[in-house]
């Protein structure tokens, strides 16, 4: 922990990514050239078996994005066109339709209109489900098009992307993010009775799979280095800002932990494994294709960071079943004292992550870190996540709070819970 409170290397190797190689869309020349660097590293940093394993992943394509509030004079809005969206082959013209909750979609006509869900954040896990879903249930009501209010806390007029689903049997529809300044300006025009007319225009297109890879590295366990601890994250990011929050930041905390491990007198008793997952953003491929490849080996716990760098306030910690949950707790809670120097120490229940979460269905322990968020969603999947927002000293606590949970679930003698369980589970 000491040494990695007093550490700046995953800072330097961050800048590296971001400055040099910058966003990295799946599907991307950017995430290919990321996937090249992160090998590279993790051979300079020590790691072991080091490998790119193939993955098939969508490839979408952005292209011009424009929405324009029609009237005398026109005026912009700004926009970001939802990851999976189609395009707009013709503009779209129509009238919009306001609405905050799905219960208001189900009562309103949307015929051949434009759906604005104008929906004010909560937390990330209620709001995204109007990002996620939304467009996807317009069209199933006929609209023609779909705006969704940024999912965040507030703005500078900066719209936040993220991906969107269609249901099966539902033609898609165009589908952006629009600012909260342009949600609410849209819907303060709608309750003053001045019905607004939107023209959207997007140049977005799917263009089918692509080679990928998820890049992994290892610290080889000296007494079980059958059974393994995976620090996941993912690699690719939104093709907009740097992805330096989302998700390059927990990269460079898995990366660290795993050298700060390998270069310790002695190796941990487990095999300590870095992940680099593909496709995270836009589809899981990486997840599910880790998953297949590797369900069958016997992994004790799995720790994941993808909720920026802000302040780690120590683990959640997805145990299943619920039954065995808090004697887990009462068996790691004494481990996490060392982290109470810097607030770090708790371990509660919660969410381990999306990359590790098919690992978590098949019963292993799964724990994300816990980080503050209060920074985080202002700038998460924006052309604000950059460099520039992370603070050294909490990407450091990050740091320090995976290499201290990394060795004690490798080192412990006793898996957090019992191997022949585990096995059992993913067997079956």
């Amino acid at each position: 922990m000491g040494r990695a409170l007093a550490d700046d290397r995953a800072l330097e190797d961050l800048v590296e990514l971001c400055d040099d190689i910058g966003h990295r869309l799946s599907g991307s020349p950017e995430l290919d050239r990321a996937i090249a660097w992160a090998q590279d590293k993790m051979r300079e940093h020590g790691l072991k078996n080091v490998r790119a394993e193939p993955v098939d992943v969508p490839r979408w394509v952005r292209g011009h994005e424009r929405a324009t509030l029609l009237g005398d004079p026109d005026r912009p809005l700004h926009i970001l066109t939802l990851g999976r969206s189609v395009g707009t082959p013709e503009p779209v013209e129509a009238e919009v339709v306001v609405v905050r909750t799905f219960e208001e979609l189900e009562a309103a006509d949307v015929t051949g209109k434009i759906v604005l869900y104008d929906a004010p954040f909560v937390t990330y896990g209620e709001t995204v489900a109007y990002r996620s879903k939304g467009p996807s249930r317009a069209a199933e009501k006929g609209a023609v098009g779909a705006l969704v209010r940024s999912v965040g806390p507030d703005s500078m007029d900066t719209p936040h992307t993220g991906a969107t689903r269609f249901a099966d049997g539902v033609t898609p529809i165009p589908a952006a993010a629009i600012t909260i300044e342009g949600a609410e300006l849209l819907a303060r025009l709608a309750e003053r009775g001045k019905q607004p007319r939107v023209r959207l225009d997007l140049g977005a297109k799917s263009e089918g799979t692509v080679s990928s890879a998820n890049v992994i590295g290892e610290i080889p366990g000296r007494e079980k280095p059958e059974e393994i601890v995976v620090l996941g994250c993912h690699l690719d990011s939104w093709d907009v800002g740097q992805g330096a929050q989302d998700d390059g930041g927990g990269c460079m905390m898995a990366l660290h932990a795993a050298r700060l491990i390998g270069t310790h007198r002695q190796a941990p008793r487990r095999t300590v494994r870095v992940v680099f997952y593909t496709n995270e953003e836009n589809g899981l491929a990486g997840a599910k294709a880790y998953a297949e490849a590797h369900g069958s080996e016997p992994h004790i716990a799995a720790i994941e960071s993808d909720s920026g760098t802000g302040a780690p306030a120590g683990l959640r910690a997805d145990i299943r079943p619920e039954s065995e949950r808090e004697s887990v707790f009462e068996a790691l809670r004494p481990y996490a004292q060392p982290l109470q120097a810097i607030h770090a120490g708790g371990l509660r229940e919660g969410y381990g992550g999306a990359d590790i979460g098919p690992l978590a269905e098949i019963g292993v322990p799964a724990f994300g870190i816990d980080h503050d968020t209060t920074e985080y969603f202002r700038i998460h999947h924006t052309h604000a996540d950059t460099i520039d927002k992370i603070d050294p000293t909490a990407l450091r606590w990050g740091v320090a709070t995976m290499t201290v949970w990394a060795w004690t679930l490798a080192e412990r003698e006793a898996a957090v819970i019992g191997s022949s369980t585990l096995r059992g589970r993913q067997e079956e």
